[in-house]
């Protein structure tokens, strides 16, 4: 194998595995995240759908202010994806 011939594979091999963003993202669906937002509120839930600004909607949410009181639950929400710090996969 000559080295032109190794260095292609071994791109090929990184391109291979390379994982984008939104992928990770897309196979969340269904699952439930931990959502950290700007400022000190994280939300716990399973995710329903997102578009390519990260808005995404989720159900089944405990929402954790870390300002304010005990965890709240909500059914159905939609979150701002300009206010998403982090997102945690389970």
């Amino acid at each position: 194998m000559t080295d032109e011939t190794s260095n292609v594979s071994a791109e090929a091999e990184v391109q291979e595995q390379t994982i984008l963003p939104l992928e990770i993202i897309d196979k969340s669906i269904g699952q439930y995240i931990h959502v950290l937002m700007s400022g000190n509120k994280e939300f716990k839930g399973k995710l329903v759908g997102f578009d390519d600004f990260v808005n995404m909607v989720l159900e089944d949410v405990t929402e954790i202010d870390n300002d304010g009181p005990s965890p709240k639950q909500i059914k159905k929400m939609l979150l701002n994806g300009a206010h998403v710090s982090m997102i945690i996969p389970n």
